[in-house]
């Protein structure tokens, strides 16, 4: 099994209270890890962590080997870190292929050698995920004239994209209807086939158990348990967690 990121005793703090607690997490090449726990367990602030959004207090991250704790957003996404988030933070008023050529740089860059031939290289390979993504038809409209599900999809295409082979996805099937999160569920078991490490956060559990192989589950800042999903969800005081009902 390769892992392609880890991460040892990530801790942050903030103010007296300590969101993440020594948090250690690996992500192997070809599989989905889903993160699991109720509501402030700390599992967004561990992408954030990971990815530089926040400075950790404690703790290593590492990506194929390689030390990545301690640079920028924008250093991480280079290296092969794809992250969506909860408000997907499109650029609202591009259309949809801008937005998805936008997930292409450094390659988009004015003075990347290549002229005309590279542009329509990095043209094809947004429409490509764009169509993987199941946007053709909207390609040229507005990311704010999107339905929400058609917003969804732009996130993915735009890691789709950016070819990263580690993905860090925060919520990214809430509030799709069946038909959706099926399309959603066959883009990710398409990149695990690939060799993507896939990291996700989703409170939908059924969508956890389709697309999950193994499952870390969080709780006030620290990983209690880790193992095949139908053990995790078996086990008694994780659901007492999960669900509130924790003595």
């Amino acid at each position: 099994m390769t892992i392609a990121l880890s991460c040892q005793g990530l801790a942050r703090s903030f103010g007296g209270v300590q969101a993440v607690k020594g948090v250690s997490l690996s992500l192997p090449a070809g599989q989905v890890t889903a993160l699991v726990g109720p509501n402030g367990a700390g599992k967004t602030t561990v992408f954030n962590l990971i990815t530089g959004n926040l400075r950790a207090d404690e703790g290593s991250a590492t990506l194929h080997g390689k030390p990545i704790m301690g640079l920028k957003p924008w250093q991480v996404a280079r290296a092969g870190v794809a992250r969506s988030f909860q408000d997907l933070r499109l650029f609202q008023h591009m259309s949809v292929r801008d937005n998805v050529l936008a997930a292409t740089e450094p390659a988009g860059w004015f003075w990347q050698p290549g002229g005309a031939s590279a542009r329509r290289e990095r043209e094809a390979k947004a429409d490509a995920a764009i169509q993987a993504a199941g946007l053709s038809a909207v390609a040229d409209a507005r990311a704010v004239d999107l339905a929400y599900a058609e917003r969804k999809f732009l996130s993915m295409a735009r890691i789709l994209a950016a070819e990263a082979n580690v993905w860090l996805l925060d919520e990214p099937a809430s509030g799709l209807d069946l038909s959706s999160r099926e399309r959603f569920q066959g883009l990710l078991h398409h990149a695990r086939a690939q060799g993507v490490a896939i990291c996700l956060i989703e409170h939908n559990l059924d969508v956890v158990m389709a697309l999950a192989d193994r499952i870390a589950f969080l709780d006030r800042g620290q990983v209690l348990a880790e193992g095949e999903p139908q053990a995790i969800m078996r086990d008694p005081k994780l659901a007492a967690i999960y669900f509130g009902d924790r003595q």
